[in-house]
């Protein structure tokens, strides 16, 4: 897998390069990740909803082909976007998904926090009040606060096109939360979201990305 650092960029102008790569790749073209940082914006997914955005301000809010609803992108965040061709790994998307949020796991294990997925939000979470305890999440989600003591410290969206995957992953470093308080992120109200930093870890940009394209490349390794 070839690794491409795009270093800061805008994100309509990314996207719009991941869609034509996809789109004239053929059956024996490499897959690629690339990894970008953006400026700030706001992203609708093909499931996002107008009233999610409350108050954009002067961030663009700008509508995107990948599945699920409103995130933030921003300074401080590490986009990795594999560029892959699934049938070539054999998988699906439902397995796709689980690799891509193990990779997130993994990194966020070699910082010493433990991440958890919940079921039917895609993405990866932590404890609020204790990220580094190693117990795992029990028992059903309460149904009135699904998310309770819990915070997002990842969010995943993927567009598939004649069994090629674009979009990606993103992961919260060390950013500017704020934005997060405007929207409903990923469609749920009252959402918290938290980056590395806010959970005591001293982590860079570069450092979490590079942990994050090795974890990437060993899970889309033939």
């Amino acid at each position: 897998m070839q690794i491409r650092d795009l270093g800061r960029c805008d994100w309509a102008t990314t996207a719009d390069a991941m869609q034509a790569f996809t789109a004239a790749r053929g059956a024996d073209t490499p897959d690629e990740l690339w990894l970008a940082e953006h400026d700030a914006v706001f992203t609708q997914g093909v499931a996002g909803r107008a009233e999610h955005v409350h108050a954009a301000g002067g961030i663009p809010v700008r509508q995107s082909n990948r599945g699920g609803q409103v995130t933030y992108h921003g300074p401080g965040q590490v986009l990795a976007y594999p560029l892959l061709d699934l049938r070539r790994h054999g998988i699906y998307v439902k397995e796709y998904v689980f690799r891509l949020e193990s990779a997130v796991l993994k990194v966020l294990e070699s910082y010493g926090v433990t991440g958890h997925r919940i079921a039917g939000a895609p993405g990866i979470y932590v404890r609020l009040d204790d990220p580094f305890a190693h117990a795992a999440l029990s028992g059903p989600a309460d149904p009135r606060a699904p998310f309770g003591g819990l915070g997002k410290i990842a969010a995943l969206g993927i567009k598939v096109s004649r069994h090629c995957a674009y979009h990606g992953v993103a992961l919260n470093v060390a950013m500017d939360l704020e934005p997060f308080s405007r929207i409903d992120p990923c469609g749920y109200a009252g959402l918290q979201t938290v980056d590395l930093a806010r959970l005591g870890i001293n982590a860079t940009w570069r450092g979490a990305a590079d942990r994050l394209a090795a974890r990437l490349a060993n899970q889309f390794t033939p």
